[in-house]
């Protein structure tokens, strides 16, 4: 039985998706990965469309691919003109590939209405363009636009396109739902029509406009097609194209079809983020598989089971396609979240512990009031050593005062915040001067520190996030605060959180969280000293 290949259009169709703009460079990069991956074709884009698509082909051949075969890709030639006179065909020459995918119309409305012809000469595109092609000594892909609605339109006519290409020597002929409308149940009643009357291999291209993609694509697969095209994170115009990410590991885990090599697979996760991060969009949590919440647990009799045997609440082991478990912590947190949680920070508590029932009474109690530790595990871990009574204070802050000024109409803001610390018996006061308050707040805290804890100075906010909690309160509301901190020697990140009805006050607690924590990590030896102060407060109690 022939394999199942994986065709790749993130390059072309899915950076049609409104906000993406791959550069050239974004475009090779992106390839490297995907032969890295496993992919077997990469649609690199349209050559006759725009310039950088020309320089990306001309580019490509330059890399040493290991697996993949690059494809480009155009239309059929146009109506009432010579295949061998129309510039994108020979523009898709130019781009010198080995494989070159060409669409022609399935759709007897869209021939009559798009492209203003007759039925006979859309047979006629298809049939020449796909032969003169094969002349050219290229592998050819056709893919079918619009099969499905045109098959339920007009049947016959939409197989006389398909047979067309068929006839010429097309190597694949791939039905496409081109608007993404197409339920499982009438794909396979249309696709075991098309398996019946061809005796070319098929593939499938779906859409994902009624969230059907990817289970049209793996019922495809299972009913025999030989080629899935999608993108990377299902990437593609209004609601995208079939999710790579989600069809590939349920094909190669669920169903056992061989796709690519688990070391391939277990890279899946970051081929994801990294196609995202390019692309300039955020990874989306709920993804299925590669999502930063595929693998988290919140209830605590789900996370009391997982430490059982992650089974229970886990489809697959998450690190399969290089994902990792996460446990939330919040007001539907019990023991088991907690515990977990402290394991992950090296702190070795226990159920009988008597302060693991005070600190989930806390827990819920703090995330009654607004604060939500998912993202602040500084925070956390400092909470289980305030708990225990061994927490060890760097620094008490003393005071601190922000002014906001505006000088003249047209002036701009000035920001200052004045900071007074006690550390030991020694009060410092310092001022700093920002771009808004809590930047001063940030750099008077800074300088009133640096001179005992010099480690400060390779400490860097890079994310800082305001939240407000009750909206219906207007410019009282509560907000939360949280901030993402990193140490620029060690890439170690930590985030921390704070909630207030000021949000200055909720700043300034976060911060105040950020710098101790990191403080505390740079001076690994006294890490170590409070967690061990934690085990032997265990063992005695």
């Amino acid at each position: 039985m022939p394999r199942l290949t994986i065709y790749d259009t993130t390059l072309r169709d899915g950076s049609q998706r409104e906000g993406i703009s791959f550069s050239v460079t974004d475009k090779l990069n992106i390839t490297k990965r995907l032969d890295e991956f496993g992919i077997d074709y990469i649609e690199g884009g349209w050559p006759g469309s725009n310039p950088k698509d020309i320089e990306y082909f001309r580019k490509v051949r330059q890399l040493e691919l290991k697996h993949s075969k690059i494809s480009a890709f155009s239309s059929t030639r146009r109506a009432r003109i010579r295949v061998q006179d129309d510039l994108n065909i020979q523009a898709l020459l130019a781009a010198d590939t080995p494989v070159v995918t060409v669409f022609g119309k399935s759709w007897d409305f869209h021939v009559t209405e798009a492209l203003g012809t007759t039925l006979a000469e859309n047979i006629a595109m298809i049939r020449e363009t796909v032969a003169y092609l094969k002349d050219k000594g290229r592998e050819v892909i056709y893919d079918a636009e619009h099969f499905f609605d045109g098959y339920r339109h007009n049947q016959e006519y939409a197989l006389d396109t398909i047979l067309a290409a068929q006839e010429a020597g097309a190597d694949l002929l791939v039905l496409c739902d081109t608007n993404g409308g197409l339920m499982p149940f009438a794909l396979q009643e249309i696709l075991a029509d098309v398996i019946r009357e061809t005796k070319t291999p098929l593939g499938i291209h779906a859409h994902d406009d009624a969230g059907m993609a990817a289970a049209n694509s793996i019922i495809a697969a299972k009913m025999g097609v030989q080629q899935i095209q999608g993108t990377i994170n299902g990437y593609g115009e209004r609601c995208g194209n079939a999710n790579l990410c989600t069809i590939i590991p349920n094909l190669q885990l669920k169903l056992n079809v061989p796709l690519v090599e688990p070391s391939q697979l277990a890279d899946l996760t970051r081929l994801s983020r990294y196609v995202a991060e390019l692309a300039n969009l955020s990874p989306q949590e709920q993804h299925p598989y590669v999502g930063e919440n595929a693998f988290a647990h919140k209830a605590g009799i789900h996370v009391d089971a997982v430490l059982k045997h992650a089974h229970t609440y886990e489809h697959i082991q998450p690190e399969q396609v290089g994902n990792v478990r996460r446990v939330l912590l919040s007001e539907l947190s019990g023991k088991s979240n907690v515990l977990y949680m402290a394991r992950e920070k090296k702190l070795d508590l226990t159920k009988e512990t008597p302060q693991t029932k005070a600190l989930v009474a806390k827990l819920k109690e703090l995330e009654y009031e607004g604060y939500q530790f998912e993202g602040a595990e500084a925070s956390f871990e400092l909470l289980i050593w305030k708990a225990f009574n061994v927490h060890e204070q760097l620094f008490e802050p003393l005071g601190v005062r922000t002014i906001v000024e505006k000088r003249g109409s047209n002036g701009s803001l000035v920001s200052e915040a004045t900071v007074k610390v006690r550390i030991g018996d020694k009060e410092y006061l310092t001022a700093g001067e920002g771009n808004g308050p809590v930047n001063a707040l940030d750099e008077a805290l800074r300088k009133a520190l640096l001179e005992v804890y010099p480690d400060i100075k390779h400490m860097h906010l890079v994310d800082y996030k305001v939240r407000v909690l009750n909206g219906q309160d207007g410019t009282a509301a509560r907000v939360r605060v949280l901030i993402e901190t990193v140490d620029d020697r060690t890439k170690q990140t930590w985030g921390t959180v704070g909630v207030s009805p000021n949000v200055i006050e909720a700043s300034w607690q976060a911060l105040v969280d950020s710098v101790e924590y990191g403080l505390l990590s740079a001076n690994q030896a006294k890490l170590q000293q409070l967690r061990k102060a934690i085990q032997q407060f265990r063992m005695e109690g």
